[in-house]
């Protein structure tokens, strides 16, 4: 189920606490998530909700979609938004149990075949194919979680051949990670004007698949022990923040989007 981390009151009482929103796709991952955030070496005056708001990007971006404009009609909308979970990992870039945060958050796969190979819809004209979330914030979060700072790439279908692991790394030499969600929820922050990161546990190489290789654990390890790093470094990037500290109540799943089991991934 979505929970949500209470604030956290540090030194400052008058402050309001750092809304931040974490949208994993499953339960597995928001726990995680949520584990790492309640276990800073400091208490910081940050309130994180963690949402499994469902597999891929267009039930990540209706999720966030929907979660965002209920915070700003009740007048307390977030100041970031965190697309999170695990992914597969670029070799030799990121191995399995490293954490990569993004730099830049890619729609790998949106777009059109032709004979000259994959066209990107920003060729064709129709939109976008990229996020870029805050340069120094993302660089902050990296460092912290002792993470590598690359772009990661959304696709709506898990890579499982090596033809595809090399044709996705020749149009993305950088990329370091893949997933199924980032560019959704980033798509509904920015519609929203709200900052965005995208972190990611490794739990397999990218290339063919090989369910008995995957190591989930070792994954959701790397985001429970990043976001504890992670946490200080949201709340000082919003100094701002000014009020009453800021404690949240748990809410329902997002409709439609029941708990997946991590053994569905």
């Amino acid at each position: 189920m979505p929970s949500d981390v209470p604030g956290r009151v540090g030194p400052d009482p008058g402050r309001r606490s750092v809304r931040v929103l974490v949208v994993t796709a499953v339960a597995a991952e928001a726990e995680a998530v949520a584990a790492g955030l309640g276990a800073g070496p400091a208490p910081v005056p940050l309130s994180a909700r963690t949402l499994a708001g469902g597999v891929g990007p267009a039930a990540a971006a209706a999720s966030t979609a929907r979660e965002l404009a209920l915070a700003a009609a009740a007048g307390t909308p977030y100041d970031l938004v965190v697309s999170a979970g695990i992914g597969g990992g670029f070799a030799p870039y990121a191995p399995v149990g490293s954490l990569v945060v993004a730099d830049a958050i890619v729609a790998a796969d949106l777009g059109a075949d032709s004979p000259d190979g994959f066209l990107p819809l920003d060729e064709l004209g129709f939109g976008r194919t990229s996020h870029r979330p805050p340069a120094a914030l993302a660089a902050r979060a990296a460092e912290a979680a002792g993470a590598l700072l690359a772009p990661v790439l959304t696709v709506s279908t898990v890579t499982g051949t090596a033809a595809r692991a090399a044709a996705l790394s020749g149009r993305h030499p950088r990329a370091a990670a893949e997933a199924m969600e980032g560019f959704g929820v980033a798509e509904a922050a920015t519609a929203a004007a709200v900052p965005v990161l995208e972190v990611r546990g490794i739990s397999n190489p990218v290339g063919p698949r090989d369910r008995a290789a995957w190591r989930i654990g070792d994954a959701l390890g790397a985001l429970r022990t990043g976001f504890a790093g992670i946490a200080p470094v949201l709340e000082a990037a919003f100094p701002k923040a000014a009020g009453a500290p800021v404690r949240t109540a748990a809410h329902p799943a997002a409709p439609g989007h029941p708990d997946v089991d991590e053994e569905s991934l």
